[in-house]
Formats: C-alpha cells, structure tokens, sequence
C-alpha cells in the first residue's frame, strides 16, 4: 500500500500479574522500539483511579518517553483539559516544549474521570466537560500572550506547540471552529466516524495553528502471520471492556488463554464478542487491504493506532508487520 504517516497511542495498560510502575516502563521501552521502527508519533493518555490503567499523568509520562527517545515526536492522547486548569497545562507544555524543542504535541480532550467517585476526587462534575471550547480558548490564548488576566504563562507564551482536539461527539466541530487538527475514533462505528470528519471539514476554519483540516484516524489494529493469531492479540481488550461493562470496573488486562478458558455469563458473552469485532486485524495482506480502504474512505492524513494486549512481545510484533506494509 501506499506509504502513510503511522503514530501510536500506548494506555500503560496493566496486566495480571505485573504492577503499575511495569506499564509505565512499558510505554517508554515501547516508544524507543517504535522510533526504530520510524513511527511519525507515540502519545500517552490521562486516566485516573483506573485499574487497568497506569498513565494518570500524562504530561509527566511525555516528559519521560522524550527523554528516553530522539527523534519520535510525543505528546498526550489527551490532557483532559477540564480536569485542570488551562494555566497548569499551558506550563506543563511550554516546559515539556522548551526541553524537547521540536518535538511535542498537545493532545486535548474533554472527559472528566471514569466514575461519580473519581470526579468528585478531582473536583469536577460531568458539566465542567461543556466549557471545553472556552477552556480549548483559554489554554490556546496563554501560548499566544492574550490572556486578559495581565499574566503570562512561563516558559510557554510565544512557543509553538500543536494542538490536537480528541473529537468525540461534540469534539468535531470544536476542532473546526477553532481550526486545529482532530483526532477521530473508533473504527468500530464507520458511520458516525465519517460523520464527524464531514462535519469537521465542512466547518474547518483556518488559523494560527492549522491553515487547513488534518484528520487523524484512531483504533486497534493488530497484524499476525495469520488470523487467528491477530484475534487473540484483540482478546484481552475485548474481556477487559465486556468486564468493566458487565460489573462496573475496568480490570487489568488477563492472558488471552485464560480469557478462552472462561465460562461466561450471556450478557457478559455479547459485550465480549462484540468488543472483537470492527477492528483492523490479519495478516500483512488483510490488513493491507482494509486500512487503504479506511484511509480511501476518510481521506485521513494519518492513523493513531491504539492497539493494547496481554502479551507484549505479540504486540512489538504487530506493530513491526504494520511498519513494513505502510512504509511504501
């Protein structure tokens, strides 16, 4: 297929038997990996009080996946901007900037927590999400020095540090009207996908950040020397949603064998199987195939893969077959 600009988001998700701060190395030991590999892009993401989850601060991981890495461009998929203050996150930028010159992305989203417990831990509430736009503003506006206040955000105002929206829902005409780039998932939902990038090019306003739209494309995809092992690659994921769907919680990510050995309930199978399907998986030449047809579909500029499993060494591998067949 044709060469196209290939990043990845890695979760730090946490697995049976390993800790926290394994992820965590994970993600960095995954990022040098992934330069070799000539990745355009590696960003981590924002959760928190999650199990299965080791990145709660994101910034801090960039800082260090940058210094482990020379080349690869880094940043966050996403600061969830209405968690913090657009000041905070504008330092933490300009820092990360100012070390790393060249080299960071500011990926933005508008989730507040995973749970009632979790976001009244952070003090927000699920409104503090729809000032998003004027939060996006204000966050933008402490970079350009045109912040009312009279206050200016060190190191950041004057640097250039692009800013990425995480459309999901409304996100797609807040990234056009602001005229930045989007990210869209997932591949599961075709439609609405192409709904929202529509949307987003018919609005697009050009600025100081974007002279015109750039869609990124995001979700899992896993390549294997058959399908049956790609499958498997997307099994551990797949239970730990139809987990958390089914008893609340979002656990760590289990061996694909076990989950194979499971006996379970038929709701808990439906969300399970369900989380199995939509996504890209096969061998080189299957997925080949449905990624140029993805890419011919929305005339993405670039694909964020999100692809997180049990076994690691599996998904170095995928993510080497997956190099080879987009490197032209």
């Amino acid at each position: 297929m044709d060469p196209v600009r290939l990043s990845v988001l890695d979760r730090s998700r946490t697995r049976e038997g390993h800790t926290h701060p394994e992820a965590l190395r994970d993600t960095v030991r995954l990022a040098r990996e992934l330069e070799r590999l000539g990745y355009h892009r590696v960003w981590v993401s924002e959760h928190h009080g999650v199990p299965g989850v080791a990145g709660s601060a994101p910034t801090v991981l960039a800082a260090a996946v940058a210094g482990a890495t020379r080349t690869i461009r880094v940043g966050t998929g996403g600061v969830m901007l209405p968690n913090h203050r657009p000041l905070v996150v504008a330092e933490q930028f300009g820092v990360l900037e100012s070390l790393f010159p060249g080299r960071i992305d500011m990926g933005l989203g508008r989730s507040v927590g995973f749970t009632d417990g979790v976001r009244r831990a952070l003090g927000r509430d699920k409104g503090d999400a729809e000032d998003f736009e004027g939060q996006l503003a204000e966050l933008l506006g402490w970079f350009r020095g045109t912040s009312p206040t009279g206050v200016h955000a060190r190191p950041a105002e004057g640097l250039t540090v692009p800013p990425f929206v995480l459309a999901m829902g409304e996100g797609a005409g807040i990234a056009a009207r602001a005229g930045l780039p989007m990210v869209i998932g997932d591949l599961r939902n075709r439609e609405k996908m192409r709904r929202g990038i529509d949307h987003y090019r018919d609005r697009f306003r050009p600025s100081v950040w974007a002279p015109e739209p750039y869609v990124v494309v995001s979700g899992t995809i896993a390549v294997a020397g058959t399908p049956e092992e790609a499958r498997r690659l997307l099994i551990p994921e797949a239970w730990s949603m139809a987990h958390s769907r089914t008893h609340g919680t979002f656990p760590p990510l289990p061996p694909a064998e076990r989950v194979e050995a499971l006996t379970m309930t038929g709701k808990e199978r439906g969300f399970y199987e369900s989380g199995l399907t939509g996504h890209i998986a096969g061998t080189e030449e299957q997925v080949a195939y449905e990624l140029e047809a993805l890419l011919k579909e929305t005339g993405a500029q670039e694909v964020l893969v999100t692809t997180s499993t049990y076994d690691r060494a599996a998904l170095l591998d995928s993510y080497r077959r997956l190099a080879a067949i987009t490197s032209g």
